[in-house]
C-alpha cells in the first residue's frame, strides 16, 4: 500500500467514525435537514438529565424561578433582572451557556452541590449550536401524533418483504450496515413457533415445513401458528405482566383470589383477535357500556387485579386510596407508558404532568364501589363489586371459560358508587391530608380531554385513551408488541415514553406502524404477522466482528435477535418436546412441583394458602401461565427465569443470566420427569442409539445434530450405559423421579442413560433460547 493509498485509508476511516459519531448523538434516526440540530432528539435530553431537576416541570424544586423546559420562561427575563437564560441566536448573551462553561463553582450549572454531573464537550457544543440557531422548541416527540412517512429510500429494495424492512434498512445504510443472510429454516421456524405460540414446533411440524419447497412455505406456517389456540395463550402473558394478574390478594394474609375467569377472556379475545381498542374500552369501562353484557363486566376484572388487604385493623380509606393509585399507575405504565407516580406527591419532575393533573386521573377511579376492607382473610373468593357467573352462564354464554365443577365463579370486577365522590388533591400523597378538590379529567399534555366529546368518567376516560388522536395508545402497544418479538422494543424504556425515556431508535417505523395499525381497527393479528412475515425478523441472528464493534446490542436490527425464551415458554418447552403437556386451555391455576417448605416458612400460617398442597395428574403438567401465583411468594423456578412477581404493573421483564438458572434446569422434577418419561418411551423400541438421540435432539432442538455434537452424545449414552448396567438400583433411583407412572417392561440401565442424555439436550443452552 503507498502513502496515498494510506492517507485516503485514513480520511475513510476518519470520516466513517465522525458518521457513527454523529448518528449516535440522534438515537433515533430521526435526520434533520442539513445541520439543524433538534429540541427533541438531542437537546432535551441534555436539559433532561442535567438541568430539569432544578428548572423543569415541578415548580416545587424550581430554583430561581427559572423553567427551561418551556421556551416563553426560557427566553424570558430572569428573575434577578440580570439577562436571560437562552437569548435565540446568541449563545454568549445566554445565562444557560455561559455557566455551562464555567468552571467557578460558585457560577456553573449543574452546581456540584446537585451531583448531577458536568456536561461534556460535545453537549456544551450542541446547546451552544443550538442556542445560535434560534434555540427552536418542539413539542416532546411522543406527545405529538404520530404520522406517516413516506417509505425511505433504500440500498437494497429487493431485500425487503414489507414496509417494516424499508425503514430498518435505511438506518442500516446510514451506519454503512447490511442485514444477515436470511436464518436457516430450522432456525426461522422454531424462532415464529416460540413468538407465536410459546411452543417449539413438532416433530410434524418440522418435516411438513421443511418438505414445502413453495414460494410461500412461511407465510402460510405463520398463518397457521397465528390461528391456533396456543397463540392466545402465548400473547396473553405479556398481558398478565401488565394487568398484574395473581391468584391470592397480596399483604400479609394473602389468601386464596378467584380472577382466574378474567385470563380466560384474556386469552379469548386475543384468539378471536379483539380489536385493541374494544380490548381497552371493556377493561377500563366495560360495565359502564349500554346494556353490559357479563362478559364486558368480565373484562373490568383488569382494574381489580391489583393487591386487596384482608388484615383486620386497618385504616379502609387508606387502602381505598391506594388501590386506585394502583390503577392510576397501570393505566398510565401499561396503556400510555408514562410514569405519573411521581405526581403523587408534588409536581413531576421531568413531564408536563402537575399534582393536579394526577389527582383529575385519579378521580376517574375514586367514584368506584370498591371498598378499602372488605372482610378479613376467608370471608369469600372476591371482593366489591363482584361478578356471579352461574354454570348455566358458562355453559351458554361465556362458553369461552373453563369452568372445572358446577360451582358459581365469583370475580373481583367494577362497578360504580350510586353518589359521586369528592377527589382532593393530596397533600404529599398522603391519604388523610386532602387539599383542593377537583374533577375528572385525563392527562392535558398528552391530548385535550373535551368534557363536550367525552363523559367524565371511566367510559369516558376509556374514549379519550382509544382516540385516533390520542399520541400513545397505539405507539405505546406497538412498542410492546415489537419487544415481545425482537427482545428490545424500539422505545427501549417500554414503560417510558416521557421526558427521561429511552428515544425511539426508529422514529418514523414507530409512528408509521402506529398509523398503520389505526387506520387496520386496531387488528393485533395482523400487526404481529406484520413483524414476524418481515425480512427483518427472518435474518439470521450470527454475529460479525464488525457487527459487533458497531452494533453490539443490535440496536439497528442488522441481525436476528438472540435471547433467552421467557420463563413460561421454558416450563412449555420441557412439557411439549417430552409429551407431558396438557393442552387444556383456560381454567383455575396449578400448583405444580415446588420445594417443600417454601409457602410454610413464609406464611402468616392462615387461609386456603397456608400450605402448599402439590395438584395430581394433569394438572401437574398445564402450561406455564396456568402455574398459581401467590402474591408473597411468587413460583421460585419462574422467579429465577425472571418471570414477573406481578404485585405491580410491568411491561418489559428485566433478563439475567446466573448460576441458579442452571441449576433449576439440571434440578427442576419437572425437567428430570420430562427426561425420564421421553427417555422411557424412545428406549422401548429396536430403533439404533443413534437414531434416537438424533430424533430426541431434533424434538428439543429443532434441527439435527453436527456429526460433533452425534459424537459427544453417542459416547456420554455409552458412558452412562456401562454405569447404570453395573448398579441397576442406581438406574432404578435416577428414574424414580415424577409422578407419571412408568413404562413395562423397562431396560432401566438403556432408560436412565437415555435419560441422562436428554437432560443435557435440555440443559444446552440453545434449547432455551431464540435466535
Amino acid at each position: 500500500m503507498n502513502a496515498l493509498h494510506v492517507r485516503y485509508w485514513i480520511l475513510a476511516t476518519v470520516v466513517i467514525g465522525i458518521s457513527i459519531v454523529f448518528w449516535t448523538r440522534i438515537p433515533s434516526g430521526k435526520k434533520s435537514s442539513g445541520n439543524d440540530i433538534s429540541y427533541s432528539f438531542q437537546i432535551r435530553p441534555v436539559l433532561s438529565d442535567k438541568c430539569f431537576a432544578c428548572h423543569g416541570p415541578d415548580a416545587n424544586k424550581r430554583e430561581a424561578g427559572l423553567r427551561l423546559d418551556v421556551a416563553e420562561n426560557a427566553y424570558a427575563k430572569l428573575k434577578d433582572g440580570k439577562g436571560f437564560a437562552i437569548v435565540p441566536g446568541n449563545p454568549e448573551a445566554s445565562e444557560v451557556y455561559r455557566r455551562i462553561t464555567s468552571v467557578d463553582p460558585e457560577y456553573q450549572m449543574p452546581t456540584p452541590e446537585s451531583h448531577l454531573g458536568l456536561l461534556n464537550e460535545n453537549e456544551i457544543d450542541l446547546i451552544k449550536n443550538w442556542i445560535a440557531q434560534g434555540a427552536r422548541y418542539e413539542q416532546h416527540w411522543a406527545f405529538s401524533v404520530p404520522k406517516q412517512s413516506p417509505l425511505p429510500e433504500v440500498s437494497n429494495q429487493s431485500w425487503t418483504k414489507n414496509e417494516i424492512d424499508y425503514f430498518v434498512l435505511a438506518k442500516m445504510d446510514g451506519l454503512g450496515l447490511e442485514p444477515n443472510e436470511v436464518a436457516s429454516k430450522e432456525q426461522l421456524l422454531k424462532r415464529v413457533s416460540i413468538d407465536l405460540t410459546g411452543l417449539v414446533p413438532s416433530l410434524d411440524l418440522q418435516r411438513r415445513f421443511m418438505n414445502d419447497k413453495s414460494e410461500g412455505a412461511y407465510e402460510k406456517i405463520v398463518d397457521e401458528l397465528i390461528s391456533q389456540k396456543a397463540y392466545g395463550e402465548k400473547m396473553a402473558i405479556h398481558w398478565l405482566d401488565v394487568a398484574r394478574f395473581a391468584d391470592s390478594y397480596g399483604y400479609q394474609n394473602d389468601d386464596a383470589r378467584t380472577q382466574w375467569a378474567w385470563r380466560d377472556w384474556v386469552i379469548h379475545a386475543f384468539n378471536r383477535n379483539m380489536s385493541y381498542d374494544q380490548f381497552l374500552v371493556w377493561q377500563l369501562a366495560g360495565d359502564m357500556l349500554p346494556n353490559a353484557s357479563k362478559e364486558q363486566i368480565l373484562a373490568t376484572a383488569f382494574l381489580r387485579n391489583h393487591k386487596i388487604t384482608e388484615e383486620d385493623g386497618v385504616i379502609p380509606e387508606e387502602y381505598r386510596v391506594e388501590y386506585h393509585l394502583d390503577k392510576t399507575r397501570t393505566f398510565s405504565s401499561g396503556l400510555l407508558g408514562l410514569t405519573v407516580e411521581c405526581a403523587q406527591c408534588h409536581d413531576h419532575k421531568y413531564d408536563p404532568v402537575s399534582q393536579e393533573d394526577y389527582y383529575r386521573l385519579f378521580a376517574f377511579f375514586n367514584t368506584s364501589k370498591e371498598k378499602g376492607f372488605d372482610g378479613s382473610a376467608g370471608s369469600g373468593p372476591a371482593k366489591t363489586p363482584v361478578l356471579t357467573i352461574s354454570s348455566a352462564e358458562v355453559k351458554n354464554l361465556l362458553t369461552f371459560i373453563n369452568s372445572k365443577d358446577t360451582s358459581r365463579i365469583t370475580v373481583s370486577v367494577m362497578g360504580e358508587d350510586e353518589t359521586l365522590r369528592p377527589t382532593h388533591i393530596l397533600n404529599r400523597g398522603v391519604y388523610d391530608a386532602p387539599g383542593k378538590v377537583v374533577t375528572a379529567s385525563a392527562l392535558p399534555a398528552v391530548m385535550k380531554f373535551d368534557s363536550s366529546k367525552y363523559s367524565q368518567d371511566r367510559l369516558g376516560l376509556a374514549k379519550w385513551t382509544v382516540s385516533k388522536e390520542n399520541p400513545l395508545t397505539a405507539r405505546v402497544f406497538v412498542n410492546q408488541i415489537w419487544q415481545e418479538i425482537f427482545g428490545r422494543g424500539l422505545v427501549k424504556s417500554t414503560g417510558d415514553f416521557g421526558m427521561q425515556g429511552d428515544l425511539p431508535t426508529h422514529p418514523e417505523l414507530l409512528d408509521w406502524l402506529a398509523v398503520d395499525f389505526m387506520k387496520h381497527g386496531w387488528d393485533v393479528k395482523r400487526l404481529v404477522k406484520q413483524m414476524v412475515t418481515s425480512a427483518t425478523y427472518r435474518q439470521s441472528s450470527k454475529l460479525s466482528g464488525e457487527k459487533k464493534e458497531k452494533d453490539p446490542e443490535n440496536i439497528y436490527l442488522s441481525r436476528g435477535s438472540r435471547y433467552r425464551v421467557p420463563a413460561e415458554s421454558i416450563r412449555d418447552i420441557v412439557l411439549s418436546t417430552s409429551g407431558l403437556l396438557n393442552p387444556e386451555i383456560g381454567g383455575p391455576s396449578v400448583k405444580p412441583y415446588q420445594p417443600k417448605g417454601i409457602w410454610e416458612a413464609t406464611t402468616a400460617n392462615r387461609g386456603s394458602l397456608a400450605r402448599y398442597i402439590q395438584d395430581k395428574g394433569g394438572d401437574l403438567y398445564r402450561r406455564g401461565l396456568y402455574t398459581f401465583i401467590k402474591l408473597t411468594l411468587p413460583p421460585p423456578s419462574m422467579l429465577i427465569f425472571d418471570a414477573s412477581n406481578r404485585d405491580h404493573c410491568e411491561v418489559k421483564r428485566q433478563k439475567t443470566n446466573t448460576p441458579l438458572q442452571a441449576l433449576v434446569m439440571l434440578n427442576d422434577p419437572t425437567v428430570l420427569e420430562a427426561s425420564r418419561v421421553l427417555a422411557e418411551r424412545m428406549s422401548t423400541g429396536k430403533v439404533s442409539v443413534d437414531d434416537k438421540i438424533e430424533e430426541l435432539f431434533q424434538r428439543i432442538v429443532c434441527r439435527k445434530p453436527t456429526e460433533g455434537e452425534m459424537q459427544v452424545l453417542v459416547a456420554y449414552y455409552n458412558e452412562e450405559l456401562a454405569t447404570f448396567s453395573k448398579d441397576t438400583r442406581k438406574a432404578k433411583t435416577v428414574l424414580n423421579v415424577g409422578d407419571r407412572t412408568h413404562e413395562k417392561r423397562l431396560d432401566v440401565s438403556r432408560a436412565a442413560a437415555l435419560m441422562r442424555v436428554i437432560s443435557a439436550i435440555y440443559n444446552m443452552e440453545e434449547t432455551i433460547t431464540k435466535s
